[in-house]
């Protein structure tokens, strides 16, 4: 999968702009704050309809204005030729269009075009708490699998409303027994599919993160991961269902006096590894970004495996504070890559500009006082 022209209206500092993309390597560079990972921002807008650095979709239009729109032509395996627009106002809302006819869900976006990023935020993954590695996993199996999306989307809706029920009702215990148990019944079905598939689809990943992180860091220390649910020992969906279920309905005192559901994959976490040392409390600072850069490396390459369209690949701003070596494993990686791969950098010094000149297959840009322009 690739884009091949990206428009940008009113879309934080890019009032109109747009550019035609290589469809291997593109290089964007130019000092600090003139918008180049606005550029590859908007990329990630049309492939998950979000922003991957603002938290609001307010906050991505330009102050000026009212509205943002963005549109790319993308090429693929499965859909030959396709445009993708987003269109956001202060008044309407977010909308998403593909070759100009409205998706009903915004949700019916995700995995159309796969996407990597890496970021200066990744260092939150193995950082931070459980929250990052949850969303991260959610992400990473929603672009590969449609079904597990709906999953999740049904079991968080099913969650608000049991949530709903323990907060409101007063009355005795075994009548909110009976109440909950429609809910039940729902929570366990999707939760247990949501369990197996994360389970399946980490237990593979783990190759991969092993392969990039040795590859990256180029020491022998060996990254793994472990999956922690609502138990070990299962054997099959049918047995998830029937302990979930049992440790909900005896749960349900406990729930009552918080007031919400405390069992279930809404309070998984994936534990990362060195070697025998847990890296969140114990990992170092170059550790934990080498693990981060590691995990989206990974992601890149599961998601090769696994679609029959190869995932974009977006890199902001990562390379400032690796040494050279490490920055010359990875973009000889993802030169050796097929996809396509947008990287920003504020220096060109990083970057061999052999690899741009008089190149059909990589382009070098640069960005001055708001304009793009084109090096090699």
């Amino acid at each position: 999968m690739r884009i091949n022209r990206l428009k940008l209206q009113n879309f934080r500092n890019h009032r109109d702009a747009e550019i035609e993309t290589a469809p291997h390597l593109n290089l964007i560079t130019g000092p600090n704050g003139v918008g180049k990972t606005n550029l590859i921002d908007a990329i990630h807008y049309l492939c998950m309809s979000r922003s991957f650095v603002s938290s609001s979709d307010q906050y991505v239009v330009n102050h000026d204005e009212k509205f943002f729109m963005i549109e790319g032509d993308f090429e693929g395996q499965i859909r030959t030729s396709f445009t993708v627009g987003c269109s956001y106002s202060r008044g309407d809302g977010k909308k998403i269009f593909v070759n100009g006819s409205p998706l009903d869900r915004l949700s019916d976006l995700i995995g159309m075009v796969p996407v990597v990023v890496l970021s200066p935020e990744d260092k939150k993954l193995t950082s931070d708490g459980p929250v990052e590695r949850r969303t991260f996993m959610d992400s990473m199996i929603s672009q590969i699998s449609s079904q597990y999306l709906k999953d999740l989307i049904h079991y968080r809706k099913v969650r608000r409303q049991r949530n709903k029920l323990l907060q409101e009702f007063n009355g005795p215990l075994v009548v909110l027994r009976d109440l909950l148990a429609p809910w039940d019944k729902q929570l366990t079905e999707t939760g247990a599919r949501l369990i197996i598939k994360r389970a399946s689809v980490l237990e593979r990943f783990k190759d991969y993160l092993e392969l990039q992180y040795k590859t990256i860091s180029g020491i022998d220390l060996k990254p793994s991961l472990v999956y922690q649910t609502i138990t070990e020992n299962v054997n099959g969906e049918d047995e998830l269902r029937e302990v979930y279920l049992d440790m909900l309905q005896g749960n349900v005192e406990k729930e009552k006096e918080r007031e919400q559901t405390l069992i279930g994959p809404h309070r998984d976490e994936v534990v990362f590894y060195l070697g025998d040392m847990e890296l969140r409390n114990y990992g170092s600072q170059g550790q934990h970004r080498l693990f981060s850069m590691a995990l989206k490396m990974a992601q890149l390459f599961y998601y090769s495996d696994e679609l029959d369209d190869l995932p974009i690949m977006l890199l902001d701003d990562v390379f400032g504070n690796l040494d050279q070596s490490k920055t010359d494993v990875i973009t000889e990686t993802l030169t050796k890559h097929s996809g396509q791969t947008f990287i920003t950098s504020a220096s060109v010094r990083s970057f061999n500009p052999e690899l741009f000149r008089n190149s059909d297959q990589n382009m070098w840009m640069q960005l001055e006082n708001g304009n793009i322009k084109k090096r090699f």
